[in-house]
C-alpha cells in the first residue's frame, strides 16, 4: 500500500486551552508596552507628590485605615501593587527607603519616566536589547560626569555649619520654609550621636 498514513489525531489549540474564558496571551513588544504602562500608572500616582510643593495623597488601605501623605514609600506600600512589573518599581522604592531613608518618590517617578521614553523607542521599532544597551551606556556616561557636578563637599563632618548646608535641601522637601531654622538643629543632633573617633 503506497501513500502516506494519516492518523486521526488533531493538534491541540495551544495555550488558549489552558486559560479561563476571557483571558488572552500577549507577547513581544505588545507585552513589554503593557508592562511599561502599568509602571507608568504607578509613577503617575506619585509624580504629583514630588518636591516641596507636592500634593498629599489620600490612601485607604484594605483595613479601611486612612493615610494622608506625600511620602511615596507609604503610598506604594499601602497600594498593594499586584502587577509584576509595577511591583519591581515598588521594590526599588522600598530598597531606596531602606538604604538611604529618602528619595523614594524620585525612584518611582524617574523609573516611570525612563520606561515611558523606552516605550516611545519601542514604538519606533528599536529592539528592547538596544534600549537596554542605550540605558547602560547612559548610566556609564552619567557616572563619568557626576563628579564635575559636585556643588558642596563636607571637609569636617563634625562642623555644624558645613553639615547644615546639604541638610537644607533634604529638610526643604518635607518642611518647606523652615529649612534655615531646622538644618543647624538637625546637624547638631547628628553630630551629638556620631561615634567618637570617626571623621566620616
Amino acid at each position: 500500500m503506497s501513500g502516506k498514513m494519516h492518523f486521526g489525531m488533531q493538534r491541540g489549540p495551544g495555550l488558549s486551552s489552558l486559560l479561563k474564558n476571557g483571558y488572552k496571551t500577549m507577547g513581544g513588544v505588545d507585552a513589554v508596552i503593557k508592562n511599561i504602562e502599568a509602571c507608568g500608572a504607578l509613577a503617575e500616582i506619585t509624580r504629583t507628590s514630588l518636591g516641596p510643593n507636592g500634593m498629599s495623597k489620600l490612601v485607604i488601605n484594605h483595613l479601611e485605615k486612612v493615610f494622608i501623605t506625600s511620602d511615596a514609600a507609604t503610598v506604594v506600600g499601602e497600594l498593594e501593587v499586584e502587577h509584576p512589573a509595577a511591583k519591581m518599581l515598588t521594590m526599588a522604592a522600598k530598597q531606596q527607603e531602606t538604604e538611604v531613608g529618602d528619595g523614594t518618590n524620585f525612584v518611582v517617578t524617574f523609573g516611570g519616566e525612563l520606561l515611558s521614553q523606552a516605550r516611545d523607542l519601542l514604538r519606533m521599532g528599536v529592539h528592547t536589547s538596544d534600549v537596554v544597551l542605550g540605558y547602560k551606556l547612559a548610566t556609564k556616561k552619567a557616572m563619568e560626569l557626576i563628579h564635575d557636578k559636585i556643588v558642596h563637599t563636607i571637609e569636617d563632618p563634625r562642623d555644624v555649619a558645613q553639615l547644615a548646608i546639604p541638610l537644607k535641601s533634604v529638610i526643604a522637601s518635607k518642611q518647606y520654609g523652615f529649612e534655615d531654622f531646622l538644618a543647624p538643629l538637625v546637624a547638631e543632633a547628628c553630630i551629638a550621636v556620631m561615634p567618637e573617633g570617626r571623621n566620616a
